[in-house]
């Protein structure tokens, strides 16, 4: 199939990612209410959170090497069973141990899924095609976390907090396994392309002296952990402000909402105000909404804060891919973006336990203060970084000599 050709495998790409994230954003909150009802407190949550992003920081950059010698394809229904697997026995678990092992488990299979899918996209769109294609493949992960939260709170309640968190993570397990359902037409499709693909081994030092790579992975890194310890900390903090947990399951799915809203016109931003403005505006924006988050304020203030903090954080992912993908060397497009997972994960262990640390010492509102300080740090990155102009992202025409010229240029800057 030839890159910017039909983008039926691109819906089908969205309705799976849209369950496999949806079951891992039912089963995020779901532990976290498990490991409290078990006796966990604060620190261990946040370790158990941790474990989840600890086997895919050491998996990623192998798994990037197998998709750009053409094998991305597998990887998709592993990561769908890995992550219905570690959902299920999550809530079959009777310790806390047994849950960070299976925590862990779903967070490998959602590395497995998420590097073969963006390979996917990578390899399936013109360059002109990118930021749009990346922006709707990851609506589908805006998607799942809009509905699993929603359905986690729906669930979870009641006396027996243990036993409804085991019957979230149970149904988690069950719509996940529903992405496989969307995925034997798109492997069908892009197998035979996939294995006539084969790239150079590109060296990991060159890969991350590329200019445009070390930003585009610290950007997603803290886009990420700000998502990763809303989700975690957020139903911690309505515990301790006494907000019901299908209230809080609402906020997160009202942050994912206006993630979505964001991605929805992400193209006529980029037209406005170009990727390095948009990128600095945004994540500077975000800092100091999370850093808000540490206030009491009323529900009402809180989901205001929440929707604008979503808009937000929905720019950082798509626009890290695009920049990561343009700015390495082609035979290592995969292990580019592998890379730029494994410090979305490196932050996903580090941020949860730094997160549980401070919550222990300071309090529960503490972490989102360390989250506004890097987001601002993340705005300062994205300033400095290589960047589009306005209107340079996308190509109107997406054939012929401008569009050609279009993506040189931006080769060449380095975005």
């Amino acid at each position: 199939m030839a890159p910017g050709g039909n983008r039926g495998w691109l819906l089908r790409l969205v309705i799976a990612f849209s369950f496999a994230q949806g079951a891992v954003s039912m089963a995020r909150p779901a532990v976290s209410y498990r490991a409290l009802a078990l006796g966990a407190d604060e620190r261990a949550v946040g370790v158990i959170a941790g474990v989840y992003a600890l086997l895919p920081l050491f998996a990623a950059v192998p798994l990037g090497r197998r998709t750009d010698h053409g094998r991305c394809a597998p990887l998709l229904p592993v990561g769908v069973v890995l992550i219905s697997g570690g959902c299920a026995l999550s809530g079959l678990a009777d310790s806390l141990g047994a849950m960070a092992i299976w925590s862990g488990v779903m967070g490998l299979g959602h590395l497995c899924f998420v590097i073969g899918a963006q390979s996917l996209v990578a390899r399936q769109s013109a360059p002109h095609e990118q930021d749009r294609n990346f922006g709707h493949f990851t609506i589908g992960a805006s998607l799942g976390q809009l509905v699993g939260p929603i359905a986690a709170g729906a669930l979870i309640g009641g006396r027996d907090m243990a036993g409804t968190s085991a019957f979230a993570l149970l149904v988690a397990g069950a719509g996940g396994a529903v992405a496989l359902t969307s995925l034997w037409r798109i492997e069908r499709r892009t197998a035979a392309a996939s294995r006539k693909e084969r790239g150079e081994r590109v060296p990991v030092q060159r890969i991350l002296r590329a200019r445009g790579v070390p930003a585009g992975i610290f950007i997603s890194l803290a886009v990420l952990s700000a998502t990763d310890i809303l989700t975690a900390y957020l139903p911690v903090v309505g515990e301790h402000r006494g907000i019901a947990p299908s209230v809080i399951g609402l906020l997160l799915s009202l942050r994912a909402a206006a993630t979505i809203a964001c991605r929805l016109v992400l193209t006529p931003l980029l037209r406005l105000l170009g990727r390095t403005l948009l990128l600095t505006v945004t994540c500077l924006l975000a800092a100091l909404l999370c850093a808000g988050i540490a206030l009491p304020v009323p529900v009402w203030a809180l989901a205001l804060m929440l929707a604008v903090l979503g808009f937000c954080l929905g720019v950082g992912q798509p626009l890290s891919m695009t920049t990561v993908v343009q700015a390495a060397p082609h035979g290592a497009r995969s292990t580019a973006l592998a890379l730029r997972l494994t410090g979305n994960r490196l932050g996903q262990v580090a941020a949860p336990a730094s997160a549980g640390l401070i919550a222990g010492l300071a309090g529960v509102a503490a972490p989102f203060v360390m989250l506004g300080a890097l987001l601002l740090l993340s705005a300062a990155t994205a300033l400095r970084a290589p960047g589009s102009t306005a209107g340079e992202s996308e190509d109107p025409g997406g054939r012929g000599e401008r569009g050609r010229s279009k993506s040189g240029l931006r080769r060449k800057s380095g975005i």
